[in-house]
């Protein structure tokens, strides 16, 4: 197993919690969103976004996102939910 599987794997057991994902957008641009993990694919993974503004929309992001660290993610528990909303808009 390698390390793409691996990611694929840990993912596929957080599908349905809440993540902070950190994208790194490039130039010193870093955006932060919050949202359910939604889907695990062969290539990809989907997260829907919450979020008054965001609601409903869906990005998706690659497994070497992750395993270059382009994007990071943060599986919150519920307690961690409440901390995190004063944090992110």
């Amino acid at each position: 197993m390698n390390s793409m599987d691996s990611i694929r794997d840990e993912l596929r057991s957080h599908i349905g919690k809440t993540a902070i994902l950190k994208a790194n957008k490039g130039r010193k641009k870093i955006v932060t969103k919050k949202g359910v993990i939604d889907a695990v694919y062969p290539s990809i993974f989907v997260v829907e976004l919450l979020g008054h503004e965001q609601a409903g929309r869906k990005i998706s992001f690659t497994y070497s996102d992750v395993l270059t660290e382009t994007v990071q993610i943060t599986v919150i528990d519920d307690e961690t939910i409440k901390e995190q909303d004063a944090i992110i808009s």
